[in-house]
């Protein structure tokens, strides 16, 4: 296929979804390790934990830059064009019952995840927005992107009010700056066996699913899956568009991302990361930057899977997102099994240059499992139970069968 060219044969279109995904699984964990390894703090406030100098600074801006929030972007239009693509070739009353009930499950294994594994799980909440953007799925295009961007923007309005109007001393969310002890007893909790982490994991868990939730991420998730939605119908996601218009999203997201992200780290860095200034304002550059740049990343991989249909990147990225589900789950038992104590104990003595090489490691796992495993197998081990359930009947697993 030329470098021209789109593709027309749907089996390709559904390769660059896959790639996509598993692009996009891959390169949340560059964030997600920061949570796994260090205490919570640090997601917003690097300079609250661990040594922010030197080579440690440079892992840090770079997984911030290019990392942070730009891959669970991906992720979550990724989310949102799935349920278009689930629901299409069926019927309105079956669509609606088989997502209801996909949906259910998703939501069951992710409180599961929560709190028993890692308050940090991501499925629960795209539960509950699922549920919600899945009945404006027939809106036209248009509708769901203007609407979606109304969503996202919520967020933004509250931090500028918060920011605007918070009193000296207010306690901030999820301890901007948390005290030693704070800190010590986080990282004494993670050090210790699973029942001991309970006392840590199950209220943040709850903190995370609720207030959190419905102050940021609600908005957020569900206005990107709209999004998604839309670039769905619109071709952008399946590859369905001129290399002209992916090279134009490249170029334009790829720019005003990078200068409003790095534009935050300026900012976070004058105002020396304090809050209300750091944590109301100096957040929104990356907010919105990481929403560009994910633009950006879509085309980089549009544009690879016309330019490679195969070869070791297609297959590995493409094996990754089909088992994506699996190896979400993965990450959180490898990396839990790293970090807290009833595994290597290693919480809070990582440094965030020995963060990157411990990534680089799960991804090779990940990677190396995922295309052996179809090999054999047509679905993920998750993705397998998660059919299953859906359809209310065992779906086949092994191939040639």
């Amino acid at each position: 296929m030329g470098s021209g060219a789109s593709p027309t044969d749907p089996s390709e279109r559904i390769v660059s979804l896959d790639v996509l995904r598993g692009f996009a699984l891959l390169g949340i964990l560059l964030i997600n390790i920061w949570v796994f390894s260090m205490p919570l703090a640090v997601l917003q406030n690097p300079t609250a934990y661990g040594d922010f100098t030197g080579a440690n600074y440079f892992a840090w801006l770079f997984a911030h830059v290019f990392a942070q929030g730009k891959f669970i972007t991906l992720f979550t239009l990724l989310f949102g064009a799935g349920i278009v693509l689930f629901t299409r070739s069926k019927d309105s009353g079956g669509a609606d019952r088989l997502h209801n009930r996909r949906t259910a499950f998703l939501l069951g294994v992710g409180l599961a995840h929560a709190y028993l594994l890692w308050y940090g799980d991501i499925l629960t909440q795209y539960a509950l927005c699922g549920l919600f953007v899945a009945s404006i799925r027939d809106w036209e295009p248009k509708a769901l992107a203007r609407f979606g961007l109304l969503l996202v923007a919520v967020p933004t309005l509250l931090y500028l009010a918060q920011g605007l109007t918070i009193q000296p001393g207010t306690q901030l969310a999820f301890g901007w700056a948390p005290s030693d002890a704070a800190l010590a007893s986080e990282i004494a909790t993670y050090r210790d066996g699973w029942l001991a982490q309970l006392d840590h994991r199950v209220p943040t868990a709850f903190s995370l699913q609720t207030g959190s939730f419905f102050a940021a991420q609600f908005w957020r998730l569900s206005g990107l899956m709209m999004l998604g939605m839309a670039l769905f119908k619109w071709g952008v996601i399946s590859n369905q568009r001129s290399s002209q218009f992916y090279r134009r999203l490249l170029v334009g997201g790829g720019t005003g991302g990078l200068t409003l992200i790095l534009t935050g780290v300026w900012y976070n860095t004058a105002v020396e990361w304090q809050a209300p200034e750091a944590l109301f304002f100096g957040t929104l550059f990356n907010y919105w930057g990481s929403l560009l740049l994910a633009g950006a990343y879509l085309a980089i991989v549009m544009l690879y899977c016309r330019w490679r249909t195969e070869g070791p990147v297609i297959t590995a990225l493409s094996a990754v997102g089909r088992t994506a589900f699996s190896n979400y789950l993965l990450q959180t038992v490898l990396a839990t099994s790293i970090f807290y104590g009833h595994g290597l104990g290693l919480f809070g003595s990582v440094s965030r240059v020995q963060q990157l090489q411990i990534v680089v490691g799960i991804w090779a796992i990940q990677i190396v499992l995922s295309v052996l495993w179809l090999r054999w197998f047509r679905f993920g081990p998750a993705e397998w139970c998660w059919r299953s359930v859906t359809y209310g009947t065992r779906q086949p697993l092994r191939k040639g069968r």
